[in-house]
């Protein structure tokens, strides 16, 4: 025999022990995994050897050895084989000492009922175990494939909503330049109406599918009263209605302001669209609780039917479909209003009354401002 395979078998044998390392942390691995069957089974082995040991005390362990049994099922719903795998095991041992016990005399042949019985308590609640699991697997699949259709949903809203602004905004700059070369068209004013109308959707097709982004809003501290003053101010100047600025509470919001002020948007617009003209529309802030404030926007209009109140915020979602349609909405407004207030931890809710309807955008993290108590004037100095 050469050196040469002497030296390789002799690293060979020194390359075993390391070779078998992976399998010690796979033996580990499953000891872990198993920890409570393995305890369960010494526990059963102990209470065994307790009713060989002391057959005129045995229902005592035999009762323990069937309570732990099903204690340890409660753990983990185990494979159908290795369940009645182990239910036999168990009626074996169990029957077979009792049933020795009961030939030599020391129990009674009707202790030995007690084991079938058990059994049968047994194989029940593994099928009520099995069922409530499958019952499990199917909402969670259910679940899973609910989630993955919304995911496919909101990236096509994404992609189709980039996709498309590109052709529209080529689209427009084709009209614009028409017109600047002398074509005055009513169907050049109209197809750019339609064009802008278009764009407004996609931008809010846009918002809503970032809406569930962790960075869909960007906080940071603002005055509130100094915000909704100059929202109220833009709106009241290009609406022709009984504009209100009701009282404001006053002090710093943590928000993300652009976001708010696109809810705000959607809202006054939502109550210009459903209102006459002249009619009256209030925007006012009040504390909404500890560390909250919910800013209210009031109309005149037509107000909300019973019947959509609970849909009202959906995507899409009309609460009248002829009027709605009239009016150039397509029921995305109050769902971006939604997704922002979600976003930021708060709520919208609407509240319809006659002739009228009252929104409320709740939101916390609202600090008041500090109330200055006036001084009293100093009293008047008295000379002796």
């Amino acid at each position: 025999m050469s050196q040469g395979s002497l030296t390789r078998r002799s690293l060979a044998r020194w390359r075993r022990p390391a070779a078998a390392a992976p399998s010690l942390d796979g033996v580990r691995s499953v000891l872990r995994h198993y920890r409570v069957e393995l305890l369960w089974l010494v526990f059963a082995a102990v209470n065994y050897a307790a009713m060989i040991a002391w057959p005129d005390w045995e229902t005592i362990p035999f009762h323990f050895v069937w309570i732990s049994l099903t204690l340890v099922y409660g753990f983990r719903v185990w494979p159908l084989r290795p369940t009645l795998v182990v239910l036999a095991g168990v009626v074996a041992m169990t029957g077979l000492s009792i049933g020795l016990d009961a030939f030599r005399g020391i129990q009674l042949w009707g202790e030995l009922c007690e084991v079938p019985l058990m059994a049968a308590m047994f194989v029940a609640m593994v099928w009520h175990a099995r069922r409530r699991v499958e019952a499990l697997e199917i909402a969670e699949h259910r679940a899973e494939e609910r989630r993955s259709l919304l995911e496919r949903q909101e990236r096509f809203v994404h992609d189709a909503s980039h996709e498309l602004r590109t052709p529209m905004t080529i689209a427009r700059g084709h009209l614009e330049l028409l017109r600047a070369h002398g074509l005055q068209a009513s169907e050049v004013d109209v197809a750019l109406d339609e064009l802008g109308r278009i764009d407004a959707i996609l931008a809010r097709l846009l918002l809503l599918a970032n809406a569930d982004q962790p960075d869909f809003v960007q906080t940071a501290a603002i005055d509130l009263e100094s915000l909704l003053e100059d929202v109220f101010m833009r709106w009241a100047e290009v609406a022709p209605r009984s504009w209100r600025l009701g009282e404001l509470a006053a002090g710093q919001l943590v928000v993300d302001v652009e976001r708010l002020r696109s809810a705000l948007d959607a809202l006054l617009e939502n109550a210009v669209k459903y209102s006459l003209p002249q009619s009256g529309i209030e925007v006012r802030a009040r504390p909404g609780g500890p560390g909250c404030v919910a800013i209210e926007i009031e109309d005149e209009g037509c107000g909300v039917p019973e019947q959509a109140l609970a849909r009202i915020f959906d995507r899409f979602a009309r609460a009248d479909s002829a009027r709605t349609r009239a009016a150039g909405g397509v029921g995305l407004g109050l769902a971006i209003v939604d997704a922002i207030a979600k976003a930021h931890g708060g709520v919208c809710t609407v509240q319809s009354k006659p002739g009228g309807s009252i929104f409320a955008l709740c939101l916390p993290n609202f600090t008041p401002a500090a109330v200055t108590e006036p001084v009293a004037p100093a009293p008047p100095e008295v000379s002796w």
